[in-house]
C-alpha cells in the first residue's frame, strides 16, 4: 500500500480547484439540498489521486430509483451482456466495458426527461410516483452505470457450458447451466457484504478503476467553464472520444497487423530463432508493439487507470518469467522444452504433438487410466508450466504479504475499532444514509448455498461435484477474499485463485473434469464476483448513492446478465459451426474461443488427469510445488528490508502477490499485449503524474474512458457491417503477428507439420 502521507503539496479540492473552492467558501446555512463539508487536509481522502478525482459534496435531494434509471439501466445490462459474450468467443475478445453505456445512456435520459410528461401519480397518498421527477441527473446516470457493470463482466461459469458441450462434446442442459451461472453470481453478494466493512468504507481502500468512471461522471454532468487556451474535459473527452472511433477501422479492418508489430520476424523471416524472440502472440515478443487500444486493454485492463507502483510489479514480473526464467528453463531443455513451443497453451505428448484427449476419457466422464498410460503423459510449453509455477507462488504471497503489511489494520477493524478512528469525508457524507442490513447478505449467501449443494446432489451426474466440495469451495472463497481484495483495492489487479481451487480438488476428487470446473468456479468466481460488488459498492460511496439502491441494482442487474449471457453463449454454440474447433474451422474465422481452450486445457490437467499425475509424485512437474514457499518467503524478505530502512519507502512499495499475479493472464494474453501496456501505464502514471500534474488529474481518466468508448462503438459498428456479410480484406496487413515459425520446437528430430525439422 502506498504511503500517501508525505505528498508534496495541499490538496484542497479535486479537479476543478478554484471552483470549488469558491463553493465552500461561500457555503451557508440555507442549502438544505446539499451536504457541503470542509474539505480540510484531515477530511479529504488520503490517497492523492482520490482527492484530486472524487467530489466532496453530496445532493441529497436529488430522485435515485427514477423510471427512467430501470428503462435505461435494464437496457444497458441487456445490450452489454449480449455484446461482450457474443464476441467473447471471437479470436481477440471485444471487451465492451460499462463506460459505453456511461456515456450512451446519458442523450437518451435527457431526451426521457424532456419527452415523458411529469404527472404524479397517487398524489398525497403512500405510493405516490412520477415518471419524470425533473432533470437527468448524476445519482440515477450511477446506477444505471451499475446496472451496465453487470452485463460488462462475462460470467466465468459459462466456460463450464462451453467446456462440457463444445470441447468435451457431453451433454449439460440449459436449466442446469442456469442455476450453475445464477448460484455463482449471486454467491459473491455474501462475501461483498460480509467484508464491506473492510473494504469498501476505510479510504486506503481506494479501488483506482473507479476513478475512470468518476471522472466521467463529473465531464458529462459537471458546468465547467471554459479557461483561455485550454479545453473543457467535455471538449476533451468528444475530440479524444472521435479520434479512438475514426482510429479503429485501421486495427480494426484495414490493417489488423497494427495489432501485433513483430519487426524481428520481418526481418529474419525464415528464422525460427528470431520468431521465437521477436513474435507478439507466440513467442517472447522482443521488441513486438501493438498500436491497438484494444490489445493494450483487453487484459490488464486501462493501463490509464493502474497506479505506477502496480504497474512497476507488474512489469518486473513480467520481466522475470518472460526474459530470465522462460528462456533459461527452454533452453536449458528443462522438461524438454525445445520439444514444444516455447509459447502455448496447448496440451502436448512426449514427442511434440498435440494430445489426444478423447482417448483417456470412459463412457462415465471420467479418466480410463489404462487408456492414459498408452497415451503417455502430458506435457505443457515452457513458458504454460512456468505461469502455474508463479500461480503458486503468487498464492502464498498473497497470504503472507496482506498479514505482513496489513495485519494490524484489519485486526483493528475486526474488533470493530473502525469507528473511533478518523474517517475521511466520503464515509461521513455516507454516515446519514440507510446501510443494508448485514442479514441481507447473509440469508442471500445461506440460501445460495444451500442451493448449491441441492443442485450438485440432484444433477450429480452432469455436475460431478459432490456435497462436501461446495462447502470447501465457499470455505476457500471466505478465507481468500479479504487478502485478495486489499490487493485488488489499493493496487487494481487481482491475484487469482484459480489454480489453488483446481489443486485442491483435483487431490481430494481426481479424475472428474466437469466437479473440477465447478470446484474453480464455486470457490474462485464467488469470490472474484464479490469483489466486483464491492467495487461497485465503492463507486456507490464515491458518488454518494444511498446503499440499498446500489444493493437493487446489484441484484437485479446481476440476474438479468446471467440469463442474457447464457441465453447468447448457448445460442451460438448451437447456431455457428465447429464454433471453438480450430482444426475444423475455415480459414480465418474468427470463433477460435481463446479462453474457452484455456479453460479447456486446465479441466483436463486438473481435473481429469489430475494434479498427482501432473504436479505430484507421479508426474513430471513435481518441483514446481517448491514455487509455494518461495511465494511465502519472498514477502518477509520485503517486509524485514523496510523495517531495516523505514526511511526508503519505495521498498514498501513492492508489492510481491502482484508482482507474481501480473501474467496470471497470460496465456491468452501475449507478450504484445503486455509490452504495450507497460509502455502506455508508464508514460501515464510515471511521467504525466509526476511532471504533469494538473494535466493528469484532468484528462487522464476522461481519455481512458473516451478510448474505451470509441474503440467499443466503431468494433460494434464493423462487425454490423462488414463482419456479419463476411465482407474482409486479404492482404500483407490483413494477419498480425506474421510469425508463422515462432511456435515451432528446436529438439533434434521432432517433426511438426509447417516447421523445419533440427
Amino acid at each position: 500500500m502506498v504511503d500517501y502521507q508525505e505528498t508534496q503539496h495541499e490538496i484542497s479540492a479535486p479537479l476543478i480547484e478554484k471552483q470549488n473552492k469558491k463553493e465552500i467558501s461561500s457555503h451557508d446555512s440555507d442549502v438544505s439540498s446539499s451536504t457541503q463539508l470542509s474539505p480540510f487536509e484531515d477530511e479529504n481522502s488520503p490517497i492523492e489521486q482520490v482527492a484530486l478525482t472524487v467530489p466532496i459534496t453530496d445532493e441529497s435531494s436529488l430522485p435515485v430509483v427514477t423510471f427512467r434509471m430501470w428503462i435505461l439501466g435494464t437496457l444497458a445490462c441487456i445490450l452489454l451482456s449480449f455484446l461482450n459474450q457474443f464476441f467473447w468467443f471471437r479470436r481477440e475478445p471485444l471487451s465492451i466495458s460499462s463506460i459505453s453505456a456511461q456515456i450512451a445512456v446519458v442523450p437518451l435520459g435527457h431526451l426521457m426527461a424532456f419527452l415523458i410528461p411529469n404527472r404524479v401519480f397517487f398524489k398525497g397518498r403512500k405510493f405516490e410516483f412520477t415518471l419524470n421527477p425533473g432533470p437527468f441527473n448524476v445519482k440515477e446516470h450511477v446506477l444505471i452505470t451499475i446496472f451496465a457493470n453487470s452485463g460488462a463482466g462475462n460470467p466465468y461459469a459459462i466456460h463450464i457450458v462451453s467446456a462440457v458441450k463444445v470441447f468435451y462434446k457431453r451433454t449439460l442442459t440449459f436449466w442446469v447451466s442456469l442455476i450453475v451461472v445464477l448460484t455463482t453470481q449471486v454467491l459473491g453478494f455474501g462475501w461483498a457484504g460480509i467484508f464491506r466493512r473492510y473494504l469498501v468504507e476505510p479510504a486506503a481502500m481506494w479501488w483506482p478503476h473507479n476513478l475512470v468512471q468518476v471522472s466521467l461522471f463529473r465531464a458529462l454532468h459537471e458546468k465547467e467553464e471554459r479557461a483561455k487556451n485550454e479545453m473543457t474535459r467535455n471538449q476533451f473527452f468528444l475530440i479524444a472520444f472521435l479520434c479512438s472511433f475514426a482510429y479503429y477501422v485501421f486495427p480494426g479492418y484495414l490493417f489488423p497487423m497494427l495489432s501485433s508489430l513483430s519487426w524481428l520476424c520481418w526481418l529474419f523471416p525464415a528464422s525460427v530463432l528470431a520468431q521465437q524472440l521477436g513474435s507478439g502472440l507466440h513467442g517472447l515478443g522482443i521488441g513486438a508493439i501493438g498500436l491497438d487500444w484494444s490489445s493494450i486493454s483487453s487484459y490488464l485492463g486501462s493501463p490509464l487507470a493502474s497506479p505506477w507502483f502496480a504497474t512497476a510489479n507488474i512489469a518486473v514480473g513480467y520481466f522475470l518469467i518472460m526474459y530470465v526464467v522462460t528462456p533459461f528453463m527452454y533452453w536449458f531443455n528443462v522438461y524438454k522444452a525445445k520439444t514444444f513451443p516455447i509459447f502455448s497453451d496447448g496440451l502436448f505428448t512426449s514427442d511434440g504433438q498435440k494430445y489426444n484427449i478423447s482417448a483417456i476419457i470412459d463412457p462415465n466422464f471420467h479418466i480410463d487410466f489404462n487408456a492414459y498410460d498408452r497415451e503417455g503423459r502430458l506435457y505443457l510449453s515452457t513458458f504454460f508450466s512456468m505461469t502455474y509455477a508463479f500461480s503458486f507462488a503468487c498464492l502464498s504471497a498473497t497470504v503472507v504479504h496482506v498479514f505482513l503489511f496489513h495485519g494490524r489494520d484489519l485486526w483493528q477493524l475486526s474488533k470493530s475499532a473502525f469507528q473511533e478512528k478518523k474517517m475521511d469525508i466520503h464515509t461521513k457524507l455516507m454516515r446519514k444514509y440507510k446501510q443494508v442490513p448485514e442479514w441481507w447478505f447473509l440469508s442471500i449467501l445461506l440460501v445460495n448455498i444451500a442451493a448449491t449443494v441441492f443442485i450438485c446432489e440432484y444433477y450429480k451426474t452432469q455436475l460431478q461435484l459432490p456435497w462436501w466440495g461446495v462447502l470447501v469451495a465457499c470455505g476457500l472463497a471466505f478465507f481468500f477474499t479479504l487478502p485478495v481484495g486489499v490487493i485488488t483495492a489499493t493496487t487494481n489487479q487481482t491475484p487469482g485463485l484459480n489454480v489453488i481451487t483446481e489443486y485442491i480438488i483435483g487431490y481430494l476428487y481426481p479424475g472428474y473434469p466437469v466437479a473440477n470446473m465447478c470446484f474453480k468456479v464455486y470457490g474462485y468466481i464467488s469470490m472474484k464476483q464479490g469483489l466486483t460488488f464491492l467495487q461497485d459498492l465503492k463507486l456507490g460511496h464515491y458518488m454518494k448513492i444511498p446503499p440499498r439502491a446500489m444493493f437493487m441494482a446489484q441484484v437485479v442487474g446481476t440476474l438479468i446478465s446471467a440469463l442474457v449471457h447464457l441465453g447468447t453463449a448457448w445460442w451460438l454454440m448451437e447456431t455457428v459451426p465447429d464454433i471453438c474447433d480450430r482444426a475444423l474451422l475455415p480459414p480465418g474465422s474468427p470463433w477460435t474461443c481463446p479462453g474457452d481452450h484455456v479453460f479447456y486445457d486446465a479441466s483436463v490437467i486438473w481435473g481429469l488427469i489430475g494434479p498427482q499425475r501432473i504436479f505430484g509424485n507421479l508426474g513430471h512437474y513435481s518441483a514446481l510445488n517448491w514455487a509455494f514457499l518461495f511465494g511465502a518467503i519472498a514477502p518477509v524478505i520485503v517486509w524485514i528490508a523496510h523495517k531495516s530502512f523505514p526511511n526508503q519507502q519505495w521498498i514498501r512499495l513492492i508489492t510481491v502477490p502482484v508482482l507474481l499475479a501480473g501474467i496470471i493472464n497470460m496465456p491468452p494474453a501475449t507478450s504484445v499485449n503486455y509490452n504495450s501496456w507497460i509502455i502506455i501505464a508508464f508514460i501515464s502514471g510515471f511521467v504525466v503524474y509526476r511532471y504533469y500534474q494538473k494535466l493528469w488529474s484532468r484528462h487522464n481518466y476522461v481519455l481512458s474512458g473516451a478510448l474505451d468508448a470509441g474503440l467499443a462503438f466503431m468494433g460494434v459498428l464493423l462487425y454490423l457491417c462488414l463482419g456479419m456479410q463476411h465482407v474482409r480484406l486479404d492482404w500483407w496487413g490483413s494477419f498480425a503477428d506474421r510469425c508463422p515459425l515462432a511456435s515451432c520446437p528446436t529438439a533434434e528430430g521432432v517433426v511438426v507439420k509447417g516447421c523445419p525439422v533440427f
